[in-house]
């Protein structure tokens, strides 16, 4: 008898999870518009939008009054039925920002930090942004669904730890502990590529896929590998870590933060972009970038070198260029591995994506086996830029009310 309850309880809550995500990726939508997507019976699909509609997750939009037979009223998801947090941790940055459940931003705020910094001393800054996102947006009666925090490195999913991150050397941090309790929201953690992958495939430009690659380049490179429409995580929640696969044999002089040499993000990563600039104009290379980082007081940075390459200078977009190279060499292998419909690159390097991409395309039709048989991936930025790991972090809150609705009633 336990065991019919539970399952009908189960049932439920997937047929509830089933209809909001099509109310939240297909509105407006009918009732009898979901009862033909979903195959359930007219009177099921009322329920359970009744069931919506009472949690206040979704509400009732107006109708089409103007058709043949009875009007159907149209659902949407609720812009006023709460509100999400996403924490972006990146490794010199952090970044938040309030949206409602379709991702719209309300509220968002950047700040620098400083990587040279104790690890409590950025953990800190944080909760006083997160803080701050609390306070400017809590309005009498709203509810915060929960928090997302998108990190660099390597993340035990189920615990809520930061395993390993190279590029912070930050080891066994208990984020998932850390903010629920100054919080007291839910809390979840995702790696950065993972989390924009989710933003993509949720609220941006690979709603339709269900075989696409996230490339999040900075100062690191990762992956968010979303196959047969789920996120694949491989045997322990760690997948998607390509920055670190090997692809020069030779000794390679550069020492990447984890350790090894030669690994693929040490040739394409917005330091690589920086060090190839740096050794051009020690060269006495004719440049525009010393005149940029005099007028502004600031020192070479990827901001920089957008600004000469937006001018024409030929060292920035030669440097941009060869890093595109690099990129695409990887970029082939894995569209020869997984044979995906898309290649999406996004994270800070996507500032400078419109000078990357050429020679990423070039380098995989050379590269790839899969193009010479009319196999190509599309290769394209992504919608949200530098963002995509911020948007990320909310996307990971907004997919755990639409899988659990039932844990969000009031």
């Amino acid at each position: 008898m336990a065991k019919n309850i539970a399952d009908q309880a189960f049932v439920r809550e997937s047929n509830l999870s089933s209809v909001l995500r099509l109310i939240h990726t297909q509105s407006p939508i009918s009732r009898a518009q979901l009862a033909v997507i979903t195959g359930l019976n007219k009177s099921t699909v009322s329920s359970l939008v009744d069931e919506l509609l009472k949690q206040n997750l979704i509400h009732e939009t107006g109708s089409n009054s103007g058709t043949a037979g009875r009007p159907a009223t149209w659902l949407e998801i609720n812009p006023q039925a709460g509100l999400v947090i996403g924490v972006e941790l990146g490794v010199d940055f952090v970044s938040a920002a309030v949206t409602d459940l379709m991702g719209n931003i309300l509220w968002r705020r950047k700040e620098d930090t400083d990587p040279t910094e104790d690890q409590n001393t950025m953990i800190q800054q944080t909760l006083r942004i997160v803080k701050e996102a609390m306070s400017a947006n809590k309005k009498k009666g709203a509810r915060f669904f929960g928090l997302g925090l998108s990190t660099p490195g390597i993340v035990d999913l189920k615990e809520g730890v930061l395993v390993f991150a190279p590029n912070l050397d930050w080891r066994n941090v208990p984020f998932r502990k850390i903010f629920s309790e100054a919080t007291k929201l839910n809390t979840f953690i995702e790696n950065d590529a993972n989390a924009a992958a989710f933003a993509e495939h949720l609220f941006g430009t690979a709603k339709e896929n269900q075989d696409f690659i996230f490339i999040f380049a900075g100062v690191g490179i990762g992956s968010g590998l979303f196959l047969n429409g789920h996120l694949y995580r491989g045997m322990n929640g760690y997948a998607g870590e390509i920055g670190h696969s090997p692809i020069i044999g030779e000794p390679s002089p550069t020492v990447c933060h984890c350790g090894n040499r030669g690994c693929w993000e040490t040739y394409a990563n917005q330091h690589s972009i920086i060090q190839r600039v740096q050794t051009r104009l020690e060269a006495k290379h004719t440049s525009i970038i010393p005149k940029l980082m005099a007028e502004q007081s600031l020192p070479l940075s990827i901001s920089i070198i957008k600004q000469a390459a937006d001018l024409g200078d030929v060292e920035a977009t030669e440097s941009i260029i060869e890093v595109g190279h690099a990129m695409g060499k990887g970029i082939a292998g894995l569209i020869n591995i997984f044979n995906p419909e898309k290649i999406i690159l996004g994270g800070p390097l996507s500032v400078i994506g419109e000078y990357l991409l050429p020679a990423i395309k070039e380098t995989i039709a050379h590269h790839s086996f899969l193009p010479k048989i009319n196999q190509a991936a599309e290769v394209q930025l992504s919608s949200f830029g530098s963002d995509a790991s911020l948007i990320g972090a909310i996307a990971i809150v907004v997919h755990n009310v639409l899988s659990k609705p039932l844990n969000y009633e009031y």
